[in-house]
C-alpha cells in the first residue's frame, strides 16, 4: 500500500521511541492512556522531539469524560493548543460537543483557527466524533470548518464493530483523512485495510511491562483499585512493526 498513515498513540517517551522504530508515520502523544487520553506536560513533548524524528500531534483533553466543556475549561484547552503549537508540534487532536450532542463549531473554529494561524498546522477531531448525535452531518461541518483529519470507530466500541460506517465516511470525505481507532492490531487489520476504504489507522500497540518495583505495598491504590499500580503499559515495538509490515504489503 502506498501513502498509509500508522498512527501509534503514546503516553510516554519510551513508547514513541518504540513505536518510531516499529515503523509508525506519525504519533498522538497524551497523558493517561488508560483512561482515553489526556493532555500530556510539555516535558513530555519535549522529551518525545529529543527521541524521535517524526510527526507527533498532541491530545489536547484535560480530564477523562466527555466533550462538553465548561468556560473555564475551554479557556485551558485553547492556552494548551497555543503552548503546544508554539513548541513545534506538528498537529493538534480535540474536539468539542454541546450538550445535544451536535458539533460545537463556535469553539471548533476557534481551535482550527490557532492551528492555521501556525502556518497551517493540521486538526484532528477526535473520537468525540464517536459520541455525536449526526455524524453524517458532523462530517460535513468538519468539511466546511478545515479539520484535517477525522479519528473514528465507526460510532462503535470498535473499529472493526464500526467498519461499515468508517467505510461511509471514508466515501463523502472528501479532503478529510479519515483515521480509523479503536481495537485496532495487527490481527485484524488485513480485515479492515479491505473493508473500511481508508489507508489511514491509528493502534496504541499496548503491553504490559512489570513495575520495577521489589518492594510491593498491596492495597493502597493511587487511583482505580481495580488496576495494579504494578503495571505498566507501553508500545510494544513488536506489534507496530507487524501493522506496518501488513500495509507495506497490502
Amino acid at each position: 500500500m502506498e501513502h498509509f498513515v500508522l498512527e501509534v498513540c503514546t503516553d510516554s517517551a519510551e513508547s514513541a521511541i518504540a513505536a518510531q522504530n516499529g515503523g509508525a508515520t506519525r504519533i498522538e502523544l497524551c497523558s493517561n492512556l488508560i483512561i482515553g487520553g489526556t493532555t500530556p506536560g510539555i516535558s513530555l513533548y519535549q522529551a518525545v522531539r529529543k527521541y524521535t524524528r517524526f510527526p507527533v500531534n498532541v491530545l489536547i483533553r484535560p480530564r477523562f469524560g466527555d466533550f462538553c466543556y465548561s468556560e473555564r475549561e475551554y479557556e485551558m484547552i485553547k492556552k494548551d493548543i497555543q503552548l503546544f503549537l508554539d513548541a513545534g508540534a506538528d498537529g493538534i487532536v480535540c474536539g468539542f460537543l454541546n450538550p445535544d450532542g451536535t458539533l460545537d463549531k463556535r469553539r471548533m473554529e476557534e481551535a482550527v483557527g490557532l492551528c492555521k494561524s501556525h502556518g497551517g498546522k493540521k486538526f484532528t477531531l477526535h473520537r468525540a466524533f464517536d459520541v455525536c448525535s449526526d455524524p453524517q452531518k458532523t462530517l460535513e461541518q468538519a468539511k466546511e470548518l478545515g479539520v484535517t483529519t477525522i479519528l473514528t470507530s465507526g460510532q462503535k466500541a470498535t473499529a472493526m464493530e464500526g467498519v461499515g460506517l468508517i467505510r461511509k465516511l471514508v466515501q463523502n470525505a472528501g479532503e478529510i483523512e479519515i483515521l480509523a481507532g479503536s481495537g485496532v492490531n495487527s490481527k485484524n487489520l488485513p480485515e479492515l485495510i479491505l473493508s473500511s476504504g481508508t489507508k489511514s489507522f491509528h493502534m496504541s500497540a499496548k503491553k504490559e511491562k512489570s513495575s520495577a518495583m521489589t518492594y510491593r505495598k498491596n492495597g493502597v491504590p493511587m487511583g482505580l483499585p481495580l488496576m495494579s499500580e504494578f503495571l505498566i503499559w507501553e508500545t510494544d515495538e513488536k506489534e507496530v512493526s507487524a501493522a506496518h509490515e501488513i500495509l507495506v504489503n497490502a
